[in-house]
C-alpha cells in the first residue's frame, strides 16, 4: 500500500541557515494557528537555552496539511555537536529538505548531514534560503553543492534533485532564480511531487522502530517513531527488542497513542504504516529498539550512531561554598540525573570511576557537555567539571587522535594571525578561497587544539570571523599542544573581595571578581599574562592610622572584571583546575586549595 494521504520529510542544514524560521512560516501557511494566533518567533525551539542561543539542540516533530496530505515535518539541529540527533531521526523520513545559506555556502554540517540522508537513499530538495541577503552569491552556493552531491558519490536521481530558491524570512519560494515568489507553495507542490510517499503492508504484523525518546513525569518514558509495517493500536501486546541484541525481548503493552497535529499531540486509537507515533506505557524503552507484533518478533536494523570524542569528569561539588545554592549535592542525585540523560541522548556515554563521588561522561564536543552542564544547573544541581580531554583510539597498534574540519570565515587583513595561532596547534591548511572581500579557509586540526581557541579567535578577527568544525577522522597523535600560554590569579584566603585588595591585584593581570564577590582559598580570581599562577589577597583592607597623607584616601579605580560565561571558563581551566558549577554561580578552582600543599605539589612534580 501506498499513503499518498502522507509525507516524512526532515529539514536538514548547518547551524544559523534558517531551518526553523522556514518552518515556521510552513506552518503558518499550512494552517497549523488561527488568524488571530500569536506565535512566538522559532516556536519550534521550545526549550529554553534554544531561544537564548538561538540554535536548534533537540530535534522536533510537527506537521502541516496542504491538498489534503499531511506533511510531517523533524526540525534538525544544524551544530556538530548535536550530529546524534540527526542521525537518528533520518531513519524516520523518506526524503530531506537540503537548507543551504545562500552567502555562507556549504559549510561542515551541510556535509555530514547531507552524507548521512545519501547512504540511507533519500530523495533529496535543495533550497537555497536567505536569497534576500544583500551579500548572497546564489549560483555560486549552487555550484558548491553539485559539487558536494558529486563528492559525496551521490546517484543521478540525486544530482538531479529540484532545487528551490527561498526566503524563510518572508516566506517566499520559487522555482526559478528570479521568478520572485510571493508564497511557499512551491515548495509544498515540490515535497508533494518529489518525496516519495511511504509504502508498507498493512495487513502485515506489525513493527516500529523508536528513533527518538521523551520523558514526561506522569506517564514516564515515551517512545517516538514510525511504524514500519502493520497498524497500531490501543492495549495492543507488542514484543520489544533491539536489533543488535543487547538484552532479551520481552512482552509489553501499548497504553497511549499519540500523532502530531501542527504543535500538538493528539491521541488516537490507531495509527497506519508511515505514521510517526508518540507511544507510552512501555517500561525501559530506548532508542534503537523496535515493537513488534507478539506473535512475530523482527527487530529492524538501527544506525550506528557515531562515538563521542571528547570526555570531562562530572564530580559532587566538595569547595568550602559546596551545599549554599543547590538543590541536589549528593553523588547520588548526580548518578542517577546522568543516567537519566544518556536515555534521551544516544551519542552521549556515561560511566562510573574508581572514585563514588565522580562519573566519566563522553560527547560529541565541547558545546554538547556545556549544554547538560547549563540544563543540569538550572535544575538546580550543584558539581565540579575538569578540563576537556579527547578519547584516543589505538588503531592497527597505533595511538590516534580526533582530528576536525575547521572552515573559517574571515576578512583578509586576519588571514595572517588566524594561520599563525592555528600552526601553533598543529592545524594543517587544506584550501584557501577569496570570497567576495574575505577569505575562506579550511584546516584539518587535532580536537584538542580547538580547546581555548574561540575567544583568541574572536580577538584576532575583531568580531569577524565566523569558525564552524565537524569531526573528520582518527589521525596518529600529532604531538603536544600548548593548553593556554597565561597562568591564574589564585585566592589567598577565604572571605570577601575588597576594593583595596583588588586594586592591588588588578596590577597582576585581568580579574574575574568585583568587589563584594565572597572568594576561599584557592579560587581562581583572575587570569596572569604569565605562565606561572600567582597568589594574591583581594581580602585585604587598607590599615588606618594616626596619621594621614594628603591624597591618601582618593578614591580607587578598578577596571570592570572580565565576566566569564560557562563555555568561556571550560576554555580557560588548566588540566589542575576545576569548574565548580552552582544554580547561582560559576567559579573557577585549583584542584588542591591549600597553597601550601599545592606548592609542595608543584616542588614534587619537577622533581
Amino acid at each position: 500500500m501506498v499513503r499518498e494521504d502522507l509525507r516524512n520529510i526532515a529539514i536538514i542544514a548547518h547551524v544559523d541557515h534558517g531551518k526553523t524560521t522556514l518552518v515556521d512560516e510552513m506552518l503558518k501557511q499550512g494552517g497549523a494557528f488561527r488568524e488571530n494566533q500569536t506565535v512566538a518567533e522559532r516556536v519550534m525551539d521550545s526549550n529554553d537555552l534554544e531561544r537564548e542561543r538561538g540554535i536548534t539542540i533537540l530535534a522536533k516533530n510537527t506537521s502541516v496539511m496542504y491538498n489534503g496530505v499531511k506533511i510531517n515535518i523533524i526540525d534538525t539541529p544544524g551544530h556538530a555537536d548535536f550530529g546524534g540527533e540527526v542521525e537518528r531521526v533520518l531513519k524516520m523520513v523518506d526524503g530531506v529538505v537540503l537548507l543551504v545559506d545562500a552567502a555562507e555556502g556549504c559549510m561542515p554540517q551541510t556535509r555530514f548531514v547531507l552524507q548521512k540522508a545519501l547512504e540511507m537513499d533519500h530523495r533529496i530538495i535543495i533550497v537555497v534560503n536567505k536569497i534576500d541577503r544583500p551579500d548572497a552569491r546564489i549560483r555560486a552556493v549552487l555550484d558548491d553543492v553539485l559539487e558536494l552531491l558529486i563528492d559525496l558519490d551521490a546517484t543521478d536521481d540525486q544530482i538531479e534533485s529540484p532545487v528551490l530558491f527561498c526566503s524563510g524570512r518572508a516566506g517566499t519560494a520559487s522555482l526559478v532564480l528570479d521568478g520572485g515568489g510571493t508564497d511557499l507553495v512551491p515548495l509544498f507542490e515540490t515535497i508533494l511531487k518529489h518525496i516519495p510517499a511511504p509504502q508498507g503492508e498493512p495487513d502485515e504484523p506489525m513493527q516500529m522502530l523508536i528513533s527518538s525518546i521523551d520523558y514526561n513525569d506522569y506517564v514516564g518514558r515515551i517512545g517516538i517513531g514510525r511504524i514500519e509495517r502493520g497498524t497500531i493500536k490501543v492495549n495492543q501486546p507488542v514484543m520489544v527488542g533491539d536489533y543488535h541484541e543487547s538484552r532479551k525481548p520481552f512482552n509489553s503493552k501499548i497504553v497511549t497513542l499519540y500523532q502530531i497535529e501542527g504543535l500538538n499531540k493528539t491521541p488516537v486509537d490507531e495509527a497506519k504504516v508511515g505514521d510517526i507515533v508518540w507511544i507510552s506505557g512501555i517500561e525501559n524503552i530506548t532508542i534503537g529498539d523496535t515493537l513488534c507484533a507478539a506473535d512475530c518478533y523482527e527487530p529492524v536494523p538501527f544506525v550506528k550512531i557515531s562515538d563521542p570524542t571528547v570526555e570531562m569528569t562530572f564530580s559532587v561539588n566538595d569547595s568550602p561554598f559546596a551545599g549554599r545554592e543547590g538543590k541536589f549535592v549528593t553523588s547520588r542525585q548526580l548518578r542517577d540525573r546522568l543516567f537519566k540523560e544518556i536515555l534521551r541522548d544516544v551519542s552521549l556515554r556515561v560511566s562510573e570511576t574508581e572514585n563514588t563521588d565522580s562519573f566519566r561522561v563522553a560527547g560529541r564536543g565541547e558545546m554538547h557537555l556545556s549544554i547538560l552542564i547549563e540544563n543540569m544547573r538550572r535544575e538546580g544541581y550543584e558539581l565540579s567539571v575538569s578540563t576537556p580531554r579527547v578519547l584516543y583510539k589505538e588503531i592497527d597498534g597505533v595511538q590516534c587522535e580526533p582530528v576536525e574540519k575547521v572552515v573559517i570565515d574571515v576578512p583578509e587583513e586576519s588571514v595572517g594571525a588566524v594561520m599563525e595561532k592555528l600552526g601553533t596547534r598543529k592545524a594543517e591548511l587544506q584550501t584557501m578561497n577569496p570570497v567576495g572581500s574575505r577569505m575562506k579557509l579550511e584546516f584539518l586540526i587535532p580536537s584538542r587544539g580547538l580547546f581555548g581557541y574561540k575567544s583568541e579567535f574572536l580577538t584576532d578577527t575583531k568580531g569577524e570571523g565566523v569558525i564552524s568544525s565537524i569531526f573528520d577522522s582518527y589521525q596518529p597523535y600529532k604531538g603536544d599542544i600548548p593548553r593556554r600560554n597565561t597562568g591564574s590569579l589564585v585566592s589567598f584566603e577565604t572571605g570577601e573581595a575588597v576594593t583595596y585588595g583588588l586594586f592591588n591585584a588588578q596590577e597582576r593581570g585581568s580579574l574575574f571578581i568585583g568587589a563584594g564577590t565572597p572568594v576561599y582559598e584557592g579560587m581562581i580570581v583572575g587570569a596572569s599574562p604569565k605562565v606561572e599562577d600567582l597568589v594574591v589577597n583581594v581580602c585585604k583592607k587598607k590599615h588606618l592610622t594616626n596619621t594621614r597623607a594628603s591624597g591618601s584616601d582618593d578614591a580607587l579605580r578598578l577596571v570592570p572584571p572580565r565576566k566569564l560565561s560557562l563555555e568561556d571558563s571550560l576554555e580557560f581551566i588548566a588540566d589542575d583546575e576545576l569548574l565548580e558549577i552552582t544554580p547561582k554561580s560559576i567559579r573557577i578552582r585549583k584542584r588542591i586549595l591549600d597553597n601550601n600543599l599545592r606548592a609542595k605539589q608543584r616542588a614534587k612534580d619537577k622533581a
